[in-house]
C-alpha cells in the first residue's frame, strides 16, 4: 500500500520507500526504498508537508525536494492538472485559462517539468538490460496536402498552363 490518508486532512501521504537521499556525499544518495529514510518533523500549511531525516548521513530535507511542488503555492490537484494539460498538447495561454491560473506559473511549471522528463527519460534508457539496436516508429508527423484539382491559370497563346500542386496523398516538408 504506497500511499495511506491521514484523518485531518484527507490528504494522501506517499510511502517512505519513494524517496531518496538528495545529498550527494551520503552513501545512500539516490537509493529509494533504502530504509534509512524517517519523518523529524511537519511543517506548512496545516503540516501536510514532511521533512525527511537521513540516517545514513544526517541531511534534512523536505519531501518536496526536487519535485515540481518543491517551492510551489498551488494546490497539488492544480499542479496534477497542469502537466496533464501540458502532456496532452495544450499550450501555455490554453492550460492557464483551463486550469484558472496565471500563464508565468504554466511557463515556470512547464520550465522544471521538462528537464526533469528529460532527466526521467535518460534514466529509463540507462536502466534498460542491453543496449537499443533498433527502433520502431509508429507515427511519422508530417502535414497532409487537401485533395483539390489542380489550379489552372489564365490562358496564354491558345494554350492552358496547369501550376503542379502536390498530388493527394503525398506529404510536403514542413517549413
Amino acid at each position: 500500500m504506497p500511499a495511506k490518508q491521514t484523518a485531518t486532512d484527507g490528504h494522501q501521504e506517499l510511502s517512505l520507500s519513494f524517496f531518496a537521499c538528495p545529498h550527494p556525499d551520503c552513501a545512500d544518495f539516490n537509493r529509494f526504498g533504502a530504509g534509512n529514510l524517517s519523518v523529524c518533523e511537519r511543517m506548512g500549511k496545516g503540516k501536510a508537508i514532511r521533512r525527511l531525516y537521513c540516517k545514513t548521513c544526517g541531511h534534512r530535507f523536505s519531501e518536496r525536494q526536487g519535485s515540481l511542488m518543491e517551492g510551489a503555492r498551488l494546490p497539488e490537484e492544480t499542479v496534477v492538472r497542469i502537466v496533464k494539460c501540458l502532456a496532452h498538447g495544450n499550450g501555455v495561454e490554453a492550460t492557464a485559462d483551463i486550469c484558472e491560473v496565471d500563464p508565468r506559473s504554466v511557463q515556470r511549471l512547464l520550465e522544471k517539468a521538462g528537464p526533469r522528463a528529460q532527466a526521467f527519460h535518460q534514466l529509463q534508457l540507462e536502466q534498460l538490460p542491453q543496449t537499443i539496436e533498433a527502433v520502431q516508429l509508429d507515427e511519422l508527423h508530417g502535414r497532409m496536402v487537401a485533395e483539390t484539382p489542380p489550379v489552372v491559370s489564365v490562358r496564354r497563346r491558345g494554350r492552358r498552363r496547369v501550376k503542379k500542386k502536390a498530388k493527394p496523398g503525398s506529404t510536403r516538408r514542413w517549413r
